[in-house]
């Protein structure tokens, strides 16, 4: 494994982490509450839900205790994963739209069934070690007596005053109307007793109990549609993976609803190129793959739903066949504008973490879009998601909004494994980023032999809305027009949004021990001992 720990062939302000046990999220408060709840005796399990937990207060900008969440881990012999994304409610229909152009960004009409809460219980149940409440101790504390928030998170928060100016609840999340700047000390105390609440009742208060009462009252105030039994009836699910061979390595994902299947498609296209011929940051390099990715997407915002509702199986996405001849459309000397194929039929935190007994777990859980719907439930400190907006209005489409479905996701964990040995626990947050992210690191990591923190440490490239493609600095001004005169419609990464290009956690493998890295974009850090 000695070549993931020498090549460091980009600036970076951080080094790999390599120790016995790890966490690495994108913010430190959070970190060492995982890494405490290690030192305490808990596993991999029992420090990812405690650092999960503790997202949702140090870092609202991008999570929340009204979120979703989905998680794949190595349990020490086998894979898992768990899909806990909530439903619309289930007296939802196309016709509560009628007339608009596309589904609602803010407000109650964007508002799914929250999951992180059960999926912070269905995996103490299955695989903690420590009682359920010891792993809120840490979120609690900083709830009530603060924590003086980070750099970027604050410059998130920011923005968040003029988007949310209209919704009156919000304003707890405030100091004065004013957005929390870099190093101010920020309280919620609602949010300690919410969270006191859920540890206390294993979950119970949050979907049948007071805070589920709180949350329909709310709800009826405004003339929404979430109801009791919504909540009632929501569950996390154990789900079987996908999983696509790349190169000696398996890259897992969650099945959809999650965008996942889009990692999978693009890496099973590219391998038809064989990547590693090109040098890395090449233009025939980045070419090849924003190509794939442009044909990955195509069949993506096509096919990918709840899978209840896919016209399409995802095997058939995946069919060998079917992924040679969409590589077949790529042509190495001009950029492509691809629709979707015909297959045979046949705002987000992330997080990772790895113990000594060789646990290790790959989890994310997200708001959606920064807090969310705008929609805070008084007196609770619950901001919740704007899931709904991930639903299309497209008549007959398999993402069309209706009751009681889950909509197309973009948050997703990944793990390599090889061999049927696990390798790597990773995820790059960031909306529709991170399925790209997914392939990048995969690439850098098993074409180019990077170790976590330089594939992280690596300039990115991100397909946006009509192939607009956004290139990192630190890929060269050859390259750059070498890739414009292939036919790319080239943008610089908008610095006013630092977010656009994710935010990558890494946890690797190796014979000894793990090597971790953290994204320099977010204000994380990965740890160890």
């Amino acid at each position: 494994m000695s070549r993931y720990q020498q090549q460091f062939p980009y600036p970076s302000r951080r080094m790999p982490v390599m120790a016995k046990n790890m966490v690495a999220t994108s913010q430190p408060l959070a970190v060492q509450a995982g890494w405490s709840i290690m030192r305490q005796g808990g596993n991999a399990i029992d420090a990812a839900i405690a650092t999960a937990i503790t997202l949702t207060v140090v870092e609202p900008t991008s999570n929340g205790i009204g979120g979703d969440a989905f998680c794949i881990l190595w349990d020490g012999e086998q894979l898992h994963g768990l899909n806990a994304s909530g439903r619309s409610p289930a007296a939802l229909s196309a016709d509560d739209f009628a007339g608009l152009s596309e589904m609602p960004q803010r407000g109650w009409d964007s508002v799914t069934v929250p999951g992180c809460v059960s999926a912070w219980v269905a995996l103490s149940e299955r695989f903690g070690r420590l009682p359920f409440g010891k792993l809120f101790e840490a979120a609690i504390e900083y709830a009530d007596n603060g924590f003086m928030v980070t750099p970027i998170t604050a410059n998130a928060w920011s923005a968040a005053v003029e988007i949310f100016s209209e919704f009156e609840d919000f304003a707890p999340f405030l100091l004065g109307g004013n957005a929390p700047k870099a190093g101010q000390l920020f309280r919620f105390p609602d949010q300690a007793r919410t969270l006191e609440k859920i540890a206390d009742t294993k979950g119970e208060a949050f979907y049948r109990g007071e805070l589920a009462d709180q949350m329909v009252s709310a709800a009826k105030r405004a003339g929404a549609k979430l109801a009791a039994t919504d909540l009632d009836a929501h569950q996390a699910d154990w789900v079987d993976l996908i999983a696509h061979e790349y190169n000696g390595f398996e890259l897992h994902e969650i099945p959809p609803n999650g965008q996942g299947l889009t990692a999978l498609i693009m890496l099973g296209i590219i391998q038809h190129h064989n990547i590693a011929q090109y040098e890395m940051d090449s233009a025939d390099s980045l070419h090849c793959q924003i190509e794939a990715m442009k044909l990955a997407f195509a069949d993506a915002f096509r096919y990918i739903a709840d899978p209840t509702y896919m016209d399409i199986d995802a095997a058939a996405l995946l069919d060998c066949g079917y992924l040679e001849s969409r590589a077949a459309l790529i042509d190495m000397k001009k950029a492509g504008h691809p629709d979707y194929g015909l297959p045979p039929n046949s705002g987000t935190v992330y997080l990772a973490t790895a113990d000594q007994s060789g646990m290790m777990v790959s989890m994310i859980q997200s708001n959606y879009q920064g807090f969310g719907s705008g929609i805070v439930i008084p007196e609770t400190g619950i901001s919740l998601q704007n899931r709904g907006a991930g639903f299309v209005l497209q008549n007959g489409h398999p993402n069309q909004v209706c009751g009681g479905k889950r909509p197309f996701h973009t948050i997703i964990p990944a793990f390599l494994t090889t061999n049927g040995k696990p390798f790597m626990s990773f995820g790059v947050m960031g909306e529709y980023m991170q399925a790209q992210g997914h392939a990048q690191m995969v690439i850098r990591i098993c074409d180019y032999g990077l170790n976590p923190q330089a594939a992280s440490d690596a300039p990115r490239w991100r397909v946006g809305g009509d192939n607009l493609i956004s290139i990192e600095d630190g890929i060269s001004a050859q390259v750059r027009n070498e890739l414009a005169k292939r036919g790319h419609q080239l943008q610089d990464n908008d610095t006013d949004t630092p977010f656009s290009m994710g935010g990558a956690q890494l946890i690797l493998k190796t014979e000894e021990g793990y090597i971790g890295g953290s994204d320099h974009r977010k204000d994380g850090m990965a740890a160890g001992f």
